[in-house]
């Protein structure tokens, strides 16, 4: 079914970034998708997973923020100031509190805090690595897989836009007392104060995170979040040429996500959507409409842009019993695929009787006969 008609345009933004996905967070809408299903080295973007693993443990009470870890000689040399990577500057053999660790990881990008909290939850980085795959599964991300904590180079380790702001989004949502700690503007340890690597954070643009990496492969990436008005955008970006186009190319596109799109309710909770063909009923269709209300954020000055269309394999075969998932609202803006909403059958639709079922296959040969 088709609910408004507009040919497929370009993208309404552009991007110097080779990979970019942006999204609402409220409606699940996609507002920019530049290649974000293309497999990228994850490089310091890892290190979300690393901390969902973290966050996870944690409120499944596994662990605790006062806990404390062992900083070893391989944390040290590997992750540590002689590593000329990221670090915290872990003294060797110390001891840290989780809630530090976690504080150097999420602000200073601490590759030894990451080695030091692997190496204490699994006993080595392979371990933890092969958790956080897993875990990745779990929340539902596909495509990403990792072979250590730090995002340092590997082989075989890769995340994709898309999921990366999957990543985000469910952090802020499953762990909102962790999310803060990403807002952080700096953070001391061993008498060093280091600033938060995220340049969003200084910007005045509603920044509240996330994460910043690069890897030569790739170029410089970003995961971001910006809240205004009441609303809030995720996005992730790579292959940039610089930090300064980094900075600069995520101010802009999340700016852009902020203010140029408005809520729009396509359906009210209970409303029908539309209608699926039955075939061999008591009636000729079924109405369809989603569980709750049907929200998007839609172009502020390119409303014309929306198309939408209800998608499902029919016609149907009755019995058709209500509540039965029938097929998917897609909804577009120009050219990107902004959000898909499941559809049920709003009321059942009984076998009809041997005339009507008649007709209906008759019906379905001179279909046959046309396609």
């Amino acid at each position: 079914m088709l609910l408004a008609v507009a040919p497929a345009q370009a993208q309404l933004f552009e991007t110097k970034a080779g990979q970019a996905f942006m999204i609402d967070a409220d409606t699940g809408t996609i507002l920019f998708s530049k290649d974000p299903d293309k497999p990228i080295p994850p490089a310091s973007l890892a290190k979300l997973m690393t901390m969902e693993v973290v966050f996870n443990a944690i409120k499944a009470g596994r662990l605790t923020l006062e806990d404390k870890f062992q900083v070893s000689e391989n944390a040290w040399r590997t992750g540590g100031a002689s590593s000329g990577g990221s670090t915290m500057f872990a003294a060797l053999k110390s001891t840290i509190r989780l809630e530090d660790l976690i504080k150097g990881v999420v602000v200073q990008s601490a590759n030894d805090g990451c080695i030091i909290i692997a190496e204490g939850m699994a006993g080595s980085e392979e371990n933890f690595a092969a958790l956080m795959t897993e875990r990745a599964r779990e929340i539902g991300l596909t495509q990403s897989v990792f072979k250590n904590s730090t995002g340092l180079p590997a082989e075989g380790q890769v995340v994709t836009a898309r999921e990366l702001v999957q990543l985000a989004q469910h952090i802020w949502r499953e762990y909102p007392e962790f999310y803060k700690f990403y807002g952080l503007r700096d953070f001391t340890w061993n008498k060093i104060t280091q600033r938060n690597r995220n340049p969003l954070l200084t910007m005045d643009i509603g920044a509240d995170g996330m994460k910043t990496g690069f890897t030569e492969e790739s170029g410089y990436a970003i995961v971001g979040s910006v809240t205004r008005g009441g609303n809030r955008v995720f996005v992730a970006m790579s292959g940039m040429s610089s930090e300064r186009e980094r900075a600069e190319e995520a101010r802009k596109l999340l700016e852009w996500g902020a203010r140029a799109f408005q809520k729009s309710e396509l359906f009210a909770e209970n409303e029908v959507v539309g209608e699926a063909q039955v075939f061999g009923g008591a009636r000729g269709g079924v109405p369809l409409k989603a569980k709750g209300p049907v929200a998007i954020f839609i172009p502020i000055t390119n409303k014309d842009r929306l198309i939408a269309r209800i998608v499902y394999e029919g016609p149907l075969a009755a019995p058709v019993e209500e509540g039965t998932r029938v097929g998917t609202l897609r909804v577009w803006i120009g050219d990107t695929l902004s959000q898909e909403t499941p559809l049920f059958a709003a009321e059942s639709v009984g076998v009809g009787s041997l005339h009507q079922r008649a007709w209906d296959a008759v019906g379905e040969l001179l279909v046959g006969w046309l396609r």
